[in-house]
């Protein structure tokens, strides 16, 4: 008969989990929801609730808790305060009603499903979040005054006479057989507090970012009812299993019967709390958006207002969460943006990948530009990393992008993850970032006034200060074609020569057969004219090892001078590529501007496959040209060194080389990587004529 009454029972459990969620178990519980509009802020009253049911939990049984003070410690931090003591006193009753409640008809075995109900009548003025938490609250008690009394019972008189007269049985003793039950007691309480913590969120999600009509919040919405009624069924649950233990003692019956329920119970709650952490994560996805374009839309509007100061745009770049977002780079401390307020501002965006070239010219132009500003020059710069966000930030990532912090004297962000997407968005799509390094300049007001003055930087140094288009624009106006703007900073040596009216050839590729004949036909030619000739092998853009083993050969061979580091010869095609972006950011092209066409000559000339040559005397006298060209006229000096005396070593040569350049020819220029400025039209610097286009990646070959 007692199995049968089991069976019996099961059956009908299993009923009602197929059923409770129709539409008559909804009817009934809302139908008793009537709030009132009072107020309870439930978060710090879980915090209670929620310490009560982990401090007593079963395995802490006979054992120390090391923890439990600094457990108190920070419960104390989120309650003891004023206001969230004096709800507790408002509520104190109210729970203790719920706690008599649960018992009496749980002690008189009740039908769960009543008993629900019952609460459910009881709470009706208080708001869903309102219900369940006090209701866990009322719960907590219970459960806590139980296994206060299981815990003393060994080393307290009190609690031994509390545990004799309720006959209670032994927990310790009796631990392996009753261990299941309590086990599927404690997966319940979790699964309880888990759905309690979303319906809580729910309710406190930012309503100025996402309304009750929005899809994933209004689905959540619709299930917080029966999750409330799951929570509330299953605190009745867990206290008829607390009050089935009084009067055992010693002598119980072991059934599965109480732990098919528990556990059964804790699948339907747990299955809950999955549905609605789903609508949850897409609530914050929806928030997220909606913060995103209101970041991004502030952000457009800052840059597009005028300001007295620049603290509102500094915000928005950097203030984060963290109120220090910045780190000095010569101290390496944390700073607040209040420190660049009202300064001129040179923004270095790039991503992980800057290479250690550009770092170390860029950090050696810092550095002589500090030794030289006056109180009318100053200026500052910000690194701005840019890091992927559609991957994850691994330690590998942080310590690269530590490496990269610790070598720059300026100030950097603190932590790149910390960087608002919305700032991350404006950086792509106004100021056009993709993997190039940009250096946007911000006056003391936050006023952009260049969009990209790394080239000014590489081509001027802090000459170029305050760093605006105007200023480039008028050093332009100062500029010629001549040897000076094409080494300037690199090769104090070069200067020199230059001063000392001596001839000077710059040549370059990656042919060393070529460069054997070239510098061994040139220094014949130059004692032939009688002339003092230096040369220098500046390599190729982009230096790798070929162009290394060329600087060890041409070292070794003695053929001419060349630079030993190749950081000086990667800085030299950098500049050329920068005069390159200066001039298009300007709006110039080869048919309106002469220093364009020389530009866009070097760089077909290093796009070509061959070597190259440019010979320059004072600030006047220059001559360029392709390797076998070059060579072809300094092998036939007899043929022109008669107009070379008349006229001068350089004019002759020039006039040569008009003479046997071929009217077919082939030019090819590699563009560097630009901001997403790719011009749509290009002609050709030698003919005049529009250059074919093509697409080219390139990676590290050699």
């Amino acid at each position: 008969m007692q199995m049968d009454h089991v069976y019996q029972m099961m059956r009908s459990e299993r009923g009602l989990f197929a059923t409770s969620d129709d539409s008559m178990t909804l009817k009934q519980i809302q139908a008793t929801h009537t709030p009132d509009g009072r107020n309870v802020n439930t978060k710090p009253l879980l915090h209670v609730v929620e310490s009560i049911l982990q401090q007593a939990t079963p395995t802490a049984v006979g054992h120390e808790q090391a923890t439990t003070q600094a457990y108190m410690d920070a419960l104390d931090d989120k309650t003891n305060q004023a206001g969230v003591i004096g709800m507790l006193e408002v509520l104190a009753y109210t729970i203790h009603r719920i706690s008599c409640e649960i018992t009496c008809k749980c002690s008189n075995s009740g039908d769960t499903h009543a008993t629900t109900l019952s609460l459910f009548e009881l709470l009706s003025s208080y708001s869903w979040d309102a219900k369940v938490v006090l209701t866990l609250a009322g719960f907590a008690v219970i459960y806590g005054e139980f296994w206060l009394v299981t815990h003393l019972r060994t080393t307290n008189h009190l609690a031994r006479s509390i545990a004799l007269l309720k006959q209670l049985p032994d927990i310790i003793q009796h631990n392996d057989s009753l261990k299941p039950r309590f086990d599927a007691l404690g997966n319940l309480i979790n699964a309880m507090l888990d759905v309690t913590k979303c319906i809580i969120e729910l309710k406190e999600l930012p309503f100025q970012y996402i309304t009750p009509d929005v899809s994933p919040l209004a689905m959540a919405t619709t299930h917080v009812p029966t999750a409330a009624y799951w929570i509330i069924r299953s605190v009745v649950a867990c206290t008829s299993q607390i009050i089935s233990l009084v009067g055992l003692g010693h002598e119980f019956i072991l059934s599965t019967t109480e732990t098919w329920e528990l556990s059964s119970l804790a699948h339907k709650v747990t299955n809950i709390h999955g549905h609605l952490t789903k609508q949850l994560v897409l609530c914050y996805r929806h928030i997220d958006e909606k913060r995103h374009i209101e970041a991004y839309q502030t952000l457009l509007r800052l840059f597009d207002t005028i300001h007295i100061d620049n603290l509102k745009i500094l915000k928005a770049l950097f203030y984060s969460k963290d109120e220090f977002p910045l780190i000095d780079g010569s101290t390496k401390r944390k700073v607040n943006v209040e420190v660049l307020r009202r300064k001129n501002l040179l923004l270095l965006i790039s991503d992980l990948n800057m290479s250690q070239d550009e770092l170390s010219i860029l950090e050696q132009l810092y550095r002589e530009s500090r030794g030289k500003r006056s109180a009318d020059n100053q200026f500052e710069v910000v690194w701005i990393p840019v890091v992927d966000r559609s991957t994850p930030w691994t330690e590998a990532k942080q310590i690269q992008f530590e490496k990269m912090q610790l070598l720059m004297p300026w100030y950097s962000v603190h932590q790149p993850t910390l960087i608002d997407p919305a700032v991350i968005q404006y950086i792509k799509e106004v100021w056009h970032f993709t993997t190039k390094p940009l250096l946007v300049v911000l006056d003391p007001q936050g006023k952009v006034v260049c969009p990209n003055a790394l080239h000014m930087m590489w081509i001027w140094g802090s000459m170029a200060f305050p760093f605006t288009t105007m200023k480039e624009e008028a050093l332009w106006r100062e500029e010629s074609w001549r040897l000076e703007l094409l080494v300037d900073g690199i090769d104090p040596t070069i200067l020199n020569w230059i001063a000392e009216e001596r001839y000077i050839c710059l040549y370059g590729g990656e042919d060393i057969e070529w460069i054997r004949k070239f510098t061994t036909t040139a220094r014949v030619v130059a004692q032939a004219a009688r002339i003092p000739l230096e040369m220098i092998y500046v390599g190729k853009s982009n230096p790798k090892e070929r162009v290394r083993k060329n600087v060890a050969t041409i070292t070794v061979e003695k053929l001419s001078n060349c630079w030993q580091d190749l950081t000086s010869i990667w800085f030299f095609w950098v500049r050329l590529e920068s005069m390159w972006h200066s001039k298009m950011q300007l709006g110039k092209n080869v048919e309106n501007d002469t220093i364009m066409q020389e530009i866009m000559a070097m760089l077909s000339f290093d796009g070509s496959e061959q070597g190259w040559a440019v010979l320059s005397r004072g600030a006047a006298e220059i001559a360029k040209g392709k390797g076998e060209t070059m060579l072809t006229s300094f092998s036939q000096f007899d043929l022109w060194k008669d107009n070379a005396e008349r006229n001068g070593f350089v004019p002759a040569l020039n006039d040569h080389l008009h003479q046997i350049h071929t009217p077919h020819h082939c030019n090819r220029l590699i563009l560097p990587g630009t901001a997403g400025r790719i011009p749509e039209m290009i002609v050709c610097a030698e003919c005049g004529k529009h250059m074919e286009k093509f697409i080219m990646y390139r990676c590290c070959n050699d």
